[in-house]
Order: C-alpha cells, then sequence, then structure tokens
C-alpha cells in the first residue's frame, strides 16, 4: 500500500472504520496484521523483549490501535489485560522500558512519547472481580513521518510489566500495528502557513509588590491605632496640678494690717471701719494659728480655745483686752477715738509677731566640735571656754 493513493471512496471508508483489535495469545485472524504471534516462546524486537517462556501461562491481551490519523497528532493505543487476582500490571513499565536503544528504535520507527508529566501520560485502571482481574492501559504516542504525504507506519511492540502472584516481574510485548498517516492539511485546498498565535497573557506572582502592599497597609493600621491611642490620651482629662502651699497665717495677718495702715481710715474720719478690718485680720489669725474659727467664735470661745494651746501662749491678757474692746466698737457701738484706733493696730501688730514662731537656728543641728587654743603667753589675757569656741 506504500506510495499508492486510495479512491476517495476508499479514503473515507477508512477513516470512518473501526479500530482493528488484537488478542495476544489467540489465533491470528485472517483479515488482522495485528495479530501477536501465539506460538512463539518468546518474542522480542528492537524495543521490547517479553519474558514469559514456553509452557507458563500467559494473560490474554486484547489491544486497540487506529488504523489512520494525522502526523503529529496522539495516537491512542488501548490495551486489555486480563490476568490472575494476585497479579497487576506495574505502572512503571508502561512504555517506561524504552529507553536507550529500545527510545531510538521507537523513534526511527517514527512514533515519539509524549511527556509523562501532561495530559497524555499513560494510564491504568484495574479491576478485580472474583478471581480475575482486568486492567485497562492506555498508551499515547505521537506519529511523526520523515516525509511529508500519505505515509503508513508500524507501531514496534511496548513492554508492559507485570508482577506475578509469586512476585516475579514478567514483561508482556504488545502487537505491532500499522497505520496510514495524513499531513494535517491533505484535504484543504490551497493549504496557507499559519503564523504562530499571539501569546497568551500570563499572570505572574510579583512578591515584591505583596511584599510592599502588605507592608504599606500594616503600616496604615499601626498609624491609625496610633493616631486613635494619641487622640484617646488628648482627650483624657489633665490632672490638675496641686496648689501652691498655703502662706503662713502671720504673714497674711500682716499684710492685712499693712494695707489697713496704707489705707488711712482714721484720717478720714472712718474710725468704725478701721477698728472693725483690724479686729477681723487679728481674729482670722488667731484662728488660723491655732486650728479654730476665729471669725465665728464669740471671744469667749475664742480665749477657751487659746487657753488650752501647748506652749502656753504668754499673751492672752492683751488678746482678750484687745478682743473685749474690738467686740465694744462692734457690738455696743462705741465710737472709738483716732488714739485708741492707732493703738489697736499698733496692739495687733505686736500680737501676731508675739504669736508667730520663731525661725529655726540652721546650725542647730550640726554637729560642734573644738577648737583647739594655744597657751596665752605669760601676762596674755585668756578668755572664758565659752567666748573661746566658734561656731563650727
Amino acid at each position: 500500500m506504500r506510495g499508492r493513493r486510495l479512491p476517495a471512496l476508499g479514503v473515507a471508508a477508512a477513516l470512518v472504520a473501526p479500530p482493528a483489535l488484537a488478542v495476544i495469545g489467540a489465533a491470528p485472524a485472517p483479515s488482522s496484521s495485528a495479530a501477536a504471534p501465539a506460538d512463539d516462546a518468546e518474542s522480542s524486537s528492537a524495543t521490547c523483549k517479553e519474558t514469559f517462556l514456553a509452557g507458563s501461562e500467559r494473560p490474554k491481551v486484547t489491544e486497540s490501535f487506529p488504523d489512520r490519523g494525522k502526523s503529529g497528532y496522539a495516537l491512542v493505543l488501548d490495551v486489555t489485560v486480563l490476568h490472575g487476582k494476585g497479579e497487576s500490571i506495574l505502572p512503571s513499565g508502561i512504555g517506561s522500558e524504552t529507553g536507550g536503544e529500545a527510545a531510538r528504535a521507537l523513534e526511527s520507527a517514527g512514533f515519539f512519547l509524549p511527556s509523562g508529566k501532561g495530559a497524555s501520560a499513560p494510564k491504568l485502571e484495574t479491576k478485580v472481580d472474583g478471581n480475575q482481574g482486568r486492567s485497562h492501559l492506555t498508551i499515547s504516542v505521537v506519529a511523526l513521518p520523515k516525509k511529508p504525504g500519505r505515509t503508513e507506519l508500524t507501531l514496534p511492540p511496548l513492554p508492559i510489566a507485570m508482577a506475578r502472584a509469586s512476585g516475579e516481574v514478567r514483561t508482556l510485548c504488545t502487537a505491532p500495528h500499522t497505520v496510514i498517516l495524513e499531513d494535517p492539511i491533505a484535504n484543504t485546498p490551497d493549504p496557507k502557513p499559519k503564523y504562530n498565535p499571539k501569546p497568551i497573557r500570563q499572570l505572574e506572582e510579583w512578591t515584591a509588590a505583596k511584599y510592599a502592599t502588605f507592608g504599606a497597609a500594616g503600616a496604615a493600621v499601626i498609624a491609625v491605632l496610633l493616631a486613635w491611642l494619641l487622640a484617646f490620651l488628648r482627650r483624657r482629662p489633665k490632672p490638675v496640678p496641686p496648689p501652691p502651699p498655703p502662706r503662713p497665717p502671720w504673714e497674711v495677718a500682716l499684710e492685712e494690717l499693712f494695707d489697713v495702715r496704707v489705707a488711712q481710715l482714721v484720717e478720714q474720719g472712718r474710725f468704725a471701719e478701721h477698728f472693725d478690718r483690724v479686729s477681723d485680720a487679728v481674729r482670722r489669725y488667731l484662728g488660723s494659728r491655732y486650728g479654730f474659727d476665729g471669725l465665728e467664735t464669740t471671744t469667749r470661745e475664742a480665749m477657751h480655745a487659746l487657753r488650752k494651746v501647748t506652749p502656753f501662749i504668754g499673751s492672752l491678757q492683751d488678746i482678750d483686752s484687745f478682743l473685749q474692746n474690738a467686740d465694744l466698737v462692734k457690738f455696743a457701738k462705741l465710737t472709738p477715738t483716732e488714739p485708741e484706733c492707732h493703738s489697736a493696730l499698733g496692739s495687733a501688730e505686736d500680737i501676731v509677731r508675739r504669736t508667730m514662731p520663731l525661725p529655726a537656728d540652721p546650725f542647730a543641728n550640726l554637729p560642734k566640735r573644738e577648737v583647739p587654743v594655744a597657751p596665752a603667753a605669760p601676762g596674755e589675757y585668756t578668755p572664758p571656754p565659752d567666748e573661746r569656741g566658734g561656731r563650727p
């Protein structure tokens, strides 16, 4: 058939004809050229070497391969193996032993095995029914003839590894299959070359941009949290600074008495007002100094509280006399004279100065030391010990 052209009707009929079936181990059919020899004890070729010896039970193999195809397209070889329950087909043997010389022999025949990582990789399905197993193999090959036009190629036998029940591994060889190949553009009138398709856009992970985006998002979140925390801290009520320490009552009293003196109420003839302001300053001072309400207590109550003060106040008599006179002006409506007003102001200042605490000696707590004194010369004056000692 090589080099002959078939009628158009014959070519169409051949394209729609069903693929041929071959059974390894059965008697060859008269119309099939793909039947495997059953009487050979051991069949071998450049691509496969069968290891089933004569007299051993060989499994029944049924094969299916298209008798027509296109150059450059995948052709599928379907193999069904009937074996015992304890036997199994090894996936590693499906077309995997065609390395080295076997691979070169397969390529010289015009067939190539596709990549095992793609969709055309060999596939194996095994089902067990009772004591018999059925394994279905699918092996894809790509026919690439060296010459254009209609070409007839023969697929050489391919190895299939099978493990027996005893653990022994045997190799089965498929039958050779003949296929008539047509060019993909054989039925296209005036075919024209096709250019390469446009490149397909591919998405690539840009790790730098991803990390930058994540970092910016994290920084934004941190910035928002910091802004919220800062606003919260600003809205929080701030602690009020502690008030300044209160002024000593004697300073306040002397300042009030000085203001009365500067106001010159006596010169203006306002004697009662002058006497009233001086009395209030003294009463307010005594209450703050010794712990009672000086403006709201009576003279008797004030004197009773002052007599309980420890240490004893030496000017109680003057304080009592001053308060009594102030009560006469305030409650008895007695109008004081100008000398009495000046005297009351002086008495008030004297009461404040006599009752205010004495300033502490800054050198009271320092250790004292004796200063050695050289002996006096004969006839020289020698001061007493208390005059010789100095401040440390």
